[in-house]
């Protein structure tokens, strides 16, 4: 059996190993790892014997004068902060169930790429994704056909600093998070703050027994009556379920941002296809706030044909048409307050698979 100082020394050592793989943020550099920790157990001279303030801190918990709020935000890396921002709008979209059709993550992308926005900033999945159910997916290197890499579901920020905008924009697209929506919305946050932001907009999309024949509606809420009014929408009295964007835009009233969310209504039947007549509708509801202008004859040309491809199916298929117009005869200017309960409609889950068929065999191969 070993003496005292032989087992002393063993668990010195052991905490010395084990405090060199202890960072305080996964993207900490070589060198940061090395001023972040201490890699060396405490001396074991009269360290007991002194005063509590000037005993030496358990090296397994030696950090260096890195900020508290780095340590908490560890899953944010923000590459560069750029310098000269003029009261950015940061905008938010996440896919999953806050995006039908694919509606709001495509105007946000959009948006991004109309005004060449570049990648400054992401949140790490590793604590708020269950890898499970939202898969990493790996794929070859660019200009390789043998290195492969892994892209895992990070939460991307770009940022576009263009002198005709009135504001800078910054976009923010992830799928919707499993796990720790709270952690999750206050790193949202952080990153809004080191980059004053001064509007958090999220956008959404949500199925409706809507007709595609009509215009597409906007709902949603702002914490500002001007930014509502700027927007153009009315507040819901919806009660229910809710996504990360609710929480999202929750949490950012509770903080004091000024925030709004912009929600485009889809037709429910056709809720498995891109739907740019919806991301159309977002798009233009987005540029006044900016203080821009976009030629979206792209969205509207795609939007175009949607609706003629939809009114081919109609045309063909007498059980769709008798569908699409009962929607039309209940459709109002005025939305539901809460999702309809026994309705009269006939169910659209026989008919989905008629259109998305259809509007398959559309496509050019």
């Amino acid at each position: 059996m070993g003496r005292p100082d032989q087992f002393a020394a063993r668990a010195a050592s052991r905490s010395a190993r084990v405090t060199c793989g202890l960072v305080p943020g996964r993207f900490a550099q070589p060198a940061d790892r090395r001023s972040a920790v201490s890699c060396h157990p405490p001396p074991r001279s009269n360290a007991a014997m002194l005063p509590s303030s000037s005993r030496p801190v358990n090296p397994w918990f030696v950090l260096d004068s890195t900020p508290s709020s780095s340590r908490r935000f560890a899953m944010l890396t923000i590459h560069a902060l750029p310098d000269g921002r003029r009261r950015p709008i940061l905008i938010m979209a996440f896919s999953g169930w806050n995006d039908a059709a694919e509606a709001a993550t495509t105007a946000a992308r959009y948006l991004a790429t109309a005004f060449r926005a570049e990648k400054f900033a992401e949140i790490d999945p590793e604590e708020f994704y269950h890898f499970g159910l939202s898969r990493p997916y790996v794929r070859f290197k660019a200009g390789s056909e043998t290195d492969r890499e892994i892209v895992w579901p990070v939460t991307e920020f770009s940022i576009a600093q263009v002198p005709d905008l009135a504001r800078d924009l910054i976009v923010g697209v992830a799928a919707e998070p499993h796990l720790k929506w709270k952690t999750y919305c206050a790193t949202v946050l952080e990153l809004a703050r080191r980059c004053e932001a001064t509007v958090v907009l999220t956008l959404g999309a949500l199925l409706a027994e809507v007709p595609h024949t009509r215009p597409v509606r906007l709902v949603g809420g702002a914490t500002d009556a001007e930014l509502a009014a700027r927007l153009g929408i009315r507040p819901t009295r919806y009660e229910g379920p809710t996504g990360i964007v609710g929480a999202l835009s929750t949490i950012c009233r509770d903080q004091g941002f000024t925030t709004a969310s912009l929600w485009a209504n889809v037709p429910h039947y056709i809720s498995g296809i891109e739907n740019p007549k919806a991301t159309l509708a977002l798009v233009r509801r987005v540029l006044p706030l900016l203080g821009a202008t976009l030629d979206l004859v792209d969205l509207e040309d795609a939007g175009r044909q949607f609706d003629q491809n939809l009114t081919e199916i109609v045309r063909q298929n007498a059980k769709i048409a008798n569908y699409v117009k009962k929607l039309e005869s209940r459709d109002t200017e005025e939305p539901s307050a809460e999702p309809s309960r026994g309705s009269d409609l006939p169910p659209a889950s026989e008919l989905v698979a008629e259109i998305e068929q259809f509007l398959r065999q559309q496509r050019p191969e």
